[in-house]
């Protein structure tokens, strides 16, 4: 990034933080998808694949034993283990499908989400794993990666994990302020989180990543950083910073977040200032928008060396020729285009039961849109890339708006976020989206 003097936060910048734009973690984005891609698409693009194409599988489960106000993720709240059990029988039954439907056997990566993948229980997350290690080829998997709630991790359960092969381990801590845990219902002492890394360390897992999100509610500068020096003083390999994208007309949940407690703009902006100054102060580099790692860490080498990439987990060193989601909601990316399971869990079994892989929307991508999505990666990654001509002329007004506006550089074709534009990056990305003003409503842009 380039650097300029640093500016007040006018009404014109005030403005644009405010806009509505995506998160790009696909191109086109997922708001995109429709139901005129299905089963037989996937299965057709599936089948082309070639027997060396390396995958990798992403497994989401959609459960957890308690919602949080701010979650914006696809899962549901069960205490029951009858779910849970249909559950895995369903998720196995997809994993053979998804076996029989292409001649690709090499993981690469492999990455659990939710919800909380832990609901399983340690017997349903052998079973899995085994039926994938029964119908794939994991001896070339170079991440095993899994997201935790500190809150329902033992050590038994770090144990199995590490049995499984579980290299990684994502922590979703958000913030340690006590106050601000329980504006947002996820009351997690710091203590609790401390043990969780004890157990997963002492498990043999050695590689551990903390969520944590800014804009929270009763959330304010000297909270955060004051959550930051304790998630440091846990020597987490990867920091997560997240902006909280408050969206409550599509998470129904969100509105028990009382909104005037919310920061607005100004003090987002200073939050994310302050903290990206406080984790470059303690050592770790950044990545992207949102990530910071050590600097030894694989991903900061990826960040180094152009390699970096960013997918529907976010920023990530997976560079599999193509990902495979399982389980309800999950979406996939092949390079004829994205799929999406179903999200309604009934929906979603209902699929598998009658021997169909459960597509219920997806995208095929043109030319253009590979295009336009390579510029916007790169530039999600690297903070700068050099467009097509034609490209750059379509995007020239709106990129020139953000160059006035101290965001960007536009010098000899390339452009440049500047260190001050680094929290509006999701804009100059924007500009490159062709299908934006056909998108329906996203999160702010800071």
């Amino acid at each position: 990034m380039s650097s300029t003097a640093p500016r007040a936060l006018d009404t014109t910048r005030l403005a644009l933080a405010e806009r509505s734009v995506p998160r790009y973690t696909s191109y086109p984005t997922a708001p995109h998808f429709h139901a005129g891609i299905g089963h037989a698409d996937y299965t057709g693009w599936l089948a082309a694949q070639d027997p060396a194409t390396t995958l990798s599988l992403y497994l989401h489960v959609p459960y957890c034993a308690a919602m949080c106000a701010y979650c914006g993720c696809h899962t549901k709240v069960t205490r029951q283990q009858a779910p849970i059990d249909a559950y895995v029988e369903s998720l196995l039954a997809e994993i053979r499908l998804l076996a029989a439907a292409t001649p690709a056997r090499r993981v690469t990566h492999l990455h659990w989400g939710g919800g909380t993948p832990s609901m399983l229980g340690e017997a349903g997350l052998q079973r899995v794993m085994a039926a994938i290690a029964w119908h794939f080829d994991l001896s070339g998997l170079a991440e095993h990666a899994i997201e935790l709630d500190p809150r329902s991790l033992t050590r038994s359960l770090a144990r199995t994990l590490a049995q499984l092969g579980v290299t990684r381990a994502s922590l979703g801590v958000q913030d340690f302020n006590a106050a601000v845990q329980h504006a947002i219902g996820r009351v997690q002492p710091f203590d609790l989180v401390q043990a969780s890394v004890e157990f997963l360390r002492d498990a043999g897992i050695a590689a551990i990543n903390f969520d944590l999100i800014h804009g929270l509610p009763l959330q304010g500068v000297a909270g955060l950083e004051h959550s930051i020096r304790l998630a440091h003083s846990l020597a987490p390999d990867r920091i997560a910073l997240f902006g909280y994208a408050h969206v409550p007309w599509m998470k129904k949940h969100q509105r028990l977040i009382d909104e005037s407690a919310l920061p607005g703009v100004p003090e987002r902006l200073e939050q994310a200032r302050s903290a990206r100054a406080l984790l470059d102060a303690l050592g770790y580099v950044a990545i992207g928008l949102d990530h910071f790692t050590r600097p030894q860490d694989p991903m900061a080498q990826a960040a180094r060396n152009g390699t970096l990439r960013r997918n529907f987990q976010g920023y990530t060193t997976d560079v599999a020729d193509a990902l495979l989601g399982l389980g309800a909601s999950s979406i996939g990316r092949l390079p004829q285009g994205f799929v999406q399971n179903a999200t309604e869990i009934g929906a979603w079994r209902r699929g598998i039961a009658a021997g169909t892989l459960p597509i219920a929307r997806g995208l095929a991508i043109t030319p253009e849109d590979r295009l336009r999505g390579t510029v916007i990666e790169r530039l999600m990654c690297d903070f700068q890339v050099r467009p097509p001509t034609e490209l750059l002329a379509a995007a020239w007004d709106e990129l020139v708006a953000l160059r006035d506006a101290g965001i960007l550089t536009l010098e000899d074709g390339v452009v440049t976020m500047t260190a001050e534009g680094a929290p509006f990056l999701r804009l100059a990305a924007a500009a490159f989206d062709a299908h934006l003003k056909r998108a329906g409503r996203h999160s702010t842009a800071v």
